[in-house]
């Protein structure tokens, strides 16, 4: 397998292995809407904040969409675009080792980057993901040659590139998409006689049609009918006609791959022209010859769209159709040479999630894969380490929650509703002994141990070792003297009298503290589940 390699490339395959576990603090202040969504943001370094994240959501996430700094060495004013080409490698490689270890086995990577770092990037996905993971490099047009690019050295730069690659092509989820187009000038004859059978069919000139329609004799009579742009007045006719007549309008095509028995039974129809040969095939629908062809009908192009019956193709490598004229103003925010379409994010969540699915983008930038997420009822994850986080991320997040119509969300239908929890990059949990660091105090351990346990944000703080109690079950924390008990490890021990001292609860109960006394059987009988710390959270 082909390896590359860089200055630093040594030291960065142990990056992600060395960077320690933080505590995650939830912020209630930039929090919004429903408590318990299951929709984070997170501001933090994401190398960081991954690690911290992993032990939570290893093998859940089923898409990952990222938009990486491009490395054009440019200084943009939300983020630093200007790398020493090894740093960028080195930035890269920890990260993208450890979002592959968030994939469900199903599940699927998308990265954005342009023409000066995409092939590095892709030799290096080649290496963390498996080459035989890679789905597709697809191209991006995202500008027009026009203005100032005009004057540019070489072919004119107007794309850009989406690496698509999945945890394990043998389980991939990919949803086919199709795009609306034009009306398709090969499928231009119909059946006249679409009720008789097959082989009595016969077949005209879809124009020989509409110019009956027109009461005209022929394209000559329709150009003095209506001028020097009859040919645009008249294919615009033929799209209309060919949707009315949908089930009878056909195009001869050269099948895929065909069969002996096609590829004989197409000879023989170019001997018998205007006649059609049927093929029958047992749970499949016939196939019709005609004319040293297959006959393919229109009705299967169409799609409804938004309440209309359109035209369709389907989707290729190459996205032309995706507008970025506009996106300035999607989500009310402005983050110039950085945001991508909705439209674009959107597309990708079509192909590779359903509804309730976790997506998950750790350079977040203004927000758009979670604002984008949202409005498709997905679940997701989102970090960023700049103060756009604060600035651009949450509120454009709670202009969604509260029904904002910019981007996709006409496309989507999108109502309003939901909620998404804050938080912040803590301290390291585990000192140099991997023992919990004293700096840490008792709420802020509580606030990890309750997002452990219920991967919900710890909303209603106690001053007691009752946590709360999630969907019928109690959690506990003893740590750090929080019954009065000042000896070393005093109250960090799971005894008989200390279990006859905490809060009371007559359901199940999971309990975290230094060490237990307390035998299997009794635990079994009341339906205590004991946590040690440092060693079960996870870390």
């Amino acid at each position: 397998m082909l390896e590359l390699k860089w200055d630093g490339k040594d030291e960065a395959l142990e990056v992600a292995k060395e960077t320690k576990t933080h505590l995650l603090e939830f912020d209630k202040n930039f929090s919004f809407g429903e408590k318990n969504s299951g929709n984070m943001i997170v501001q933090g370094d994401n190398l960081k904040v991954l690690k911290s994240l992993l032990p939570f959501y290893r093998g859940q996430v089923k898409c990952i969409y990222i938009d990486p700094p491009y490395n054009t060495g440019t200084a943009f004013e939300h983020y630093n675009d200007n790398f020493p080409h090894s740093d960028w490698l080195n930035m890269m490689y920890p990260r993208l080792e450890l979002l592959k270890d968030f994939l469900s086995d199903n599940g699927s990577i998308w990265i954005q980057i342009d023409d000066k770092e995409q092939a590095h990037l892709k030799v290096m996905m080649d290496e963390i993901f498996g080459r035989k993971n890679f789905v597709q490099m697809i191209s991006v047009k995202r500008a027009s040659p026009a203005g100032f690019k005009v004057i540019n050295p070489g072919p004119l730069t107007v794309t850009e590139y989406v690496f698509f690659y999945c945890k394990d092509k043998e389980y991939m989820f990919y949803i086919p998409q199709r795009i609306p187009v034009n009306y398709d000038k090969n499928y231009d004859s119909y059946i006249v006689n679409p009720n008789d059978i097959a082989q009595k069919w016969k077949i005209e000139k879809l124009t020989t049609l509409l110019y009956k329609r027109w009461n005209v004799s022929g394209w000559q009579e329709a150009k003095q009918k209506y001028g020097q742009g009859w040919k645009i007045i008249r294919d615009a006719a033929l799209g209309e006609l060919a949707i009315e007549l949908k089930d009878c309008v056909v195009s001869v095509r050269d099948p895929h791959k065909p069969s002996n028995l096609i590829k004989t039974v197409m000879n023989e129809s170019k001997k018998h022209r205007g006649k059609v040969f049927v093929i029958e095939r047992e749970n499949y629908n016939p196939i019709f010859i005609y004319n040293g062809g297959s006959l393919s009908f229109y009705r299967d192009k169409l799609r409804n769209i938004d309440g209309v019956l359109t035209p369709t193709e389907l989707l290729t490598d190459f996205w032309s159709d995706i507008n970025y004229a506009g996106i300035a103003s999607e989500g009310n925010v402005v983050f110039k040479n950085g945001k991508k379409p909705e439209m674009l994010v959107k597309r990708i969540l079509e192909m590779t999630t359903n509804e309730g699915d976790l997506v998950m983008d750790s350079f977040l930038g203004s927000g758009t894969t979670a604002a984008v997420a949202h409005k498709m009822n997905r679940k997701y994850i989102g970090i960023e380490v700049g103060e756009q986080c604060t600035t651009h991320i949450v509120p454009r997040l709670r202009k969604v929650i509260d029904g904002e119509q910019g981007g996709i969300s006409k496309a989507v239908d999108w109502q309003g509703g939901g909620g998404f929890s804050f938080y912040r990059l803590g301290a390291e949990i585990l000192d140099s002994e991997g023992k919990i660091n004293s700096s840490v105090t008792f709420d802020q351990l509580a606030n990890f141990v309750w997002f452990s346990a219920t991967k919900t944000p710890y909303l209603s703080p106690q001053n007691s070792p009752l946590l709360g109690i999630y969907n019928g079950t109690a959690i506990y924390l003893l740590y750090n003297g929080i019954l009065k008990d000042k000896s070393v490890n005093g109250g960090n021990i799971l005894t008989k009298k200390i279990l006859s001292s905490l809060p009371q609860h007559d359901g199940k109960k999971i309990i975290y503290g230094s060490a237990c006394r307390i035998d299997e059987h009794f635990l079994e009988e009341t339906k205590i589940i004991f946590r040690q710390i440092p060693k079960e959270l996870n870390l």
